[in-house]
């Protein structure tokens, strides 16, 4: 199992790595955005290829950060239930849903989308765009984030056993709080300033 939490690790920092790489893609979408309408409004130029490689970033950004929402425990919880059961139940709930729930979607997604990148790499498919872009990196971005997804929720997997043996603390608690997290509360507190009279 200690060997299984040190890949657990790995992966974790894999993850973290391309989380936070992941900013300046969105950095790169929002300067190729402002300028594609700039050149659009301004000068009256327009360019399929620029749509395209905002589409294709904005893809690579979502499909990349799937694990990273993971790790961080950010995705989409129906929190109902689980809110009511101790720590140890929710470790329970969350291995049942990664085995039986995320796995395998994930695996299936990456099984079917396999072939379609293989498909427009052979082929050196294009956009139906005129002026657009070859088609197979997009594709090869949906089997690639789930390749992604899949080897964190191994990790998260391994953590939450690894939690309810004793040998690692609980991977649902939150770390320390995010600048927009913070943001929020600075917010919510000047707000609540406010509202008092």
């Amino acid at each position: 199992m200690n060997a299984l939490l040190t890949l657990s690790r790995r992966i974790d920092a894999l993850t973290e790595w391309i989380g936070k790489s992941a900013i300046w893609v969105v950095l790169i979408v929002v300067l190729i955005s402002a300028g594609n309408a700039v050149m659009r409004h301004a000068f009256s130029i327009s360019s399929n290829a620029w749509l395209e490689i905002q589409w294709y970033l904005f893809g690579l950004i979502f499909l990349s950060c799937s694990g990273y929402a993971l790790l961080h425990n950010e995705h989409v919880r129906i929190d109902l239930l689980s809110n009511k059961l101790s720590k140890r139940g929710r470790a329970w709930i969350d291995i049942f849903g990664i085995l039986f729930f995320l796995l395998p979607m994930a695996v299936m997604i990456l099984t079917l989308s396999w072939p379609v990148f293989a498909q427009a790499f052979e082929s050196g498919e294009m956009s139906n765009s005129p002026g657009g872009l070859i088609v197979w990196p997009a594709r090869l971005m949906i089997p690639a984030g789930f390749a992604l997804l899949i080897l964190q929720s191994a990790s998260e997997l391994v953590k939450r056993i690894g939690f309810l043996k004793g040998l690692c603390p609980d991977p649902t608690e939150k770390r320390a709080k995010s600048a927009g997290e913070k943001i929020a509360e600075s917010i919510q507190a000047q707000e609540t300033r406010e509202e008092k009279p």
